[in-house]
């Protein structure tokens, strides 16, 4: 405990991943940076499995409010942006290395691929970021 009465545990491992708070980054446009973050709290890390996350964006995506923009992407593929504490990325959209931080089986569980508290994540279009990759050039700024 540090002065004070402030504990000095990072915030990614005083919350149990039984109840955790994740940010999905919802990328509907990687040329145009056109993204929107989704925050969901109470998250089973334990239990949520990678198609569970992606049902309940798509969902969030298709009730809520402020999202209609979205619902004519296919979103298909969640990958790892950062986790709590964690370096990020110079990419303002997705971290476009670490390919192998993509989540591509959707029966794993969240914290079987080391999700914590206060991890975000991308969900995007596979062939859009594939696309992206090949020749990535934003048109945000023209």
């Amino acid at each position: 405990m540090a002065s004070g009465g402030i504990s000095d545990v990072p915030v990614n491992l005083a919350v149990p991943r039984t109840d955790a708070t994740l940010t999905i980054r919802v990328v509907k446009s990687f040329e145009y940076r056109t993204e929107k973050s989704l925050v969901l709290h109470h998250i089973n890390l334990e239990t949520t499995t990678v198609g569970q996350l992606k049902e309940t964006v798509r969902q969030a995506i298709q009730t809520q409010s402020g999202w209609k923009p979205y619902r004519t992407t296919t979103f298909d593929t969640i990958k790892l942006y950062t986790k709590a504490h964690g370096a990020k990325t110079t990419n303002l959209i997705i971290n476009l290395d670490h390919d192998e931080w993509i989540f591509d089986d959707d029966a794993k569980t969240l914290a079987d691929l080391g999700l914590e508290n206060e991890s975000e994540v991308s969900f995007f279009n596979r062939a859009l970021y594939e696309e992206f990759k090949k020749h990535p050039d934003t048109k945000w700024e023209s």
